[in-house]
């Protein structure tokens, strides 16, 4: 009884850590979906093949197009905390993006061996230009759930990959958030149990803030480029 006991309380006490809020507390749903059904409004897919399968949402990339999979909801957001699982099913890398009123604004780009947390090139030709605030390791094996959350709170975001954490900010953050979406290149990726809800600043964020790596503390290399001379493909 007293082993179980411990049990519990250990337990208890690790829950209650995955609890606590990190930039962001909760608010109102804004949109929720188990990702269940066949892709459909609102949803809108610009590229690859997004289907329904086995009972989740998964996306492809399809070689016709020479760009990654994409699929976006219509959604304009000011604070909000996102929250969904992806699996990786032959993919060689994912991400969550978020674009600007014109252009691209933020992601987490997700590989197989690499967490990246950053601000987007918000105008391609110049002269702005992506700010990577971390690129961390890791190991996320194909056919294994991992969960990923987004808090955008004026003009910091914070992305969580299972318990990888980094956070950056931007004044392009403070303006409106538009579309948010799943990019996928290569082969495959899973998605399910999708929310938004909108966020208002923790108060207690400098203290968690005090904990994490700063902005551009952690970047390791970024992975080797294949040979291949095709061109560069923009972030989706």
């Amino acid at each position: 009884m007293k082993f179980t006991t411990t049990l519990f309380l250990a337990l208890a006490t690790l829950t209650q850590a995955a609890d606590q809020p990190l930039l962001a507390l909760p608010g109102e749903v804004i949109f929720e979906s188990k990702l269940d059904a066949a892709p459909a409004a609102p949803w809108k897919a610009a590229k690859g093949q997004w289907q329904l399968h086995e009972g989740v949402m998964r996306g492809s990339e399809l070689a016709a197009d020479k760009h990654g999979a994409v699929t976006r909801l219509p959604n304009k957001l000011t604070d909000f905390i996102l929250e969904y699982e992806f699996k990786f099913e032959g993919a060689r890398t994912t991400s969550l993006s978020i674009n600007a009123v014109k252009d691209h604004m933020a992601r987490i780009s997700i590989t197989p061996k690499s967490i990246t947390i950053q601000k987007d090139d918000n105008d391609h030709e110049g002269p702005d230009k992506a700010v990577i605030f971390a690129r961390l390791p890791a190991e996320l094996a194909p056919g294994t759930w991992h969960k990923v959350r987004l808090e955008m709170v004026g003009d910091v975001m914070l992305g969580q990959v299972d318990d990888v954490t980094a956070w950056g900010s931007d004044a392009l953050f403070k303006t409106a958030k538009m579309n948010p979406g799943f990019t996928v290149g290569g082969e495959s990726v899973d998605f399910r149990n999708l929310s938004i809800r909108a966020a208002t600043l923790n108060p207690e964020w400098e203290t968690v803030k005090a904990n994490l790596p700063k902005p551009g503390e952690k970047v390791m290399a970024a992975p080797a480029k294949g040979k291949g001379k095709g061109k560069k493909k923009k972030a989706e």
